[in-house]
């Protein structure tokens, strides 16, 4: 079934259904072809993408600048020296004059709440590129990885190893719209928000959480991430020293399926949340990972643009 996602904005995967998670996996693996057999796809042809980068990022600006020239449109950077956002102008405004000249925002913030007002504001979608709350652009490319690897959803288990954070929640949401099993696996004190939890369990999510790190006993999938997220670089010591038994080392994997794979966002602190003979290693996806980041924001684009 065809759902029309045009005009509709993605702050969260928690807000959109089902069908639409699958149209835009659909839709990323059809981009994906056409991209590597060199045909021309230019569905956004002469359309303009404004990108607010509160947080700097080389896969965020990479993917979408090149996402949108592949598609036939243009990208916009803007840094928060560019606007200002929220303090020399309201967010509100910020989002109502942009979408008087562009036909999209991408925005890469602190606040979700700067996220909830550009969409508010907005008349074109509003696409969220990462707020300390969620991350639904990274957790479309891994659903699409995981995809690939496994072929199906159903019956496989994602542990994830680190600190409950804002990849975390949209693991949680992504999982429960496509029917995964997940498992948090994270220091206590470190658990994901109980709001987002509450969230995706309603969303139909399996869901475990636990403070042992054999948590990843059957894993199909085993994730991490950095333990010190940006914005929270003064913690990085004692996270360390916490979060020194969640290491994503082989000891770890090998309590995981035989066939498992590794995932990790990027960038990566090597011989912190994962060592380089794991990163490097025959279960790690990591590169198609960040390479799909392309693949799943074009289809976003193309349909919600």
């Amino acid at each position: 079934m065809v759902v029309n996602m045009k005009g509709k904005h993605l702050a969260s995967l928690h807000d959109l259904t089902k069908e639409e998670i699958w149209q835009i996996l659909k839709t990323a693996e059809t981009l994906k072809i056409k991209q590597k057999t060199g045909e021309r796809h230019e569905l956004l042809y002469g359309k303009t993408l404004a990108m607010i980068f509160q947080k700097p990022s080389t896969r965020t600006r990479v993917s979408f600048e090149v996402g949108m020239k592949q598609l036939g449109g243009h990208a916009l950077y803007l840094s928060s020296t560019d606007l200002q956002l929220g303090r020399g102008e309201t967010v509100g405004d910020t989002g109502a004059v942009l979408a008087r000249y562009c036909d999209g925002i991408m925005a890469r913030v602190f606040s979700h709440d700067n996220i909830i007002e550009l969409c508010k504001h907005s008349t074109v979608p509003v696409i969220n590129g990462l707020s300390d709350l969620l991350h639904p652009c990274q957790c479309l490319a891994d659903l699409e990885t995981i995809l690939e690897k496994k072929q199906e959803f159903k019956g496989l288990k994602l542990a994830f190893v680190g600190d409950g954070n804002n990849v975390c929640h949209s693991l949680m949401f992504g999982s429960a719209k496509v029917g995964m099993d997940m498992t948090v696996v994270c220091p206590k004190g470190y658990e994901p928000d109980k709001q987002i939890e509450k969230m995706a369990l309603e969303d139909g999510l399996k869901l475990e959480i636990t403070n042992d790190p054999k948590g990843v006993k059957g894993a199909d999938v085993i994730y991490t991430d950095v333990w010190a997220s940006m914005g929270k670089d003064k913690e990085h010591d004692d996270r360390v020293k916490v979060f020194k038994p969640y290491q994503v080392n082989e000891k770890l994997v090998s309590q995981a399926q035989d066939d498992c794979i590794v995932m990790h966002c990027l960038p990566a602190h090597r011989g912190e949340e994962i060592t380089d003979e794991v990163v490097d290693g025959p279960h790690s996806v990591v590169l198609d990972q960040a390479e799909n980041r392309n693949h799943a924001q074009k289809a976003v684009m193309a349909l919600l643009m």
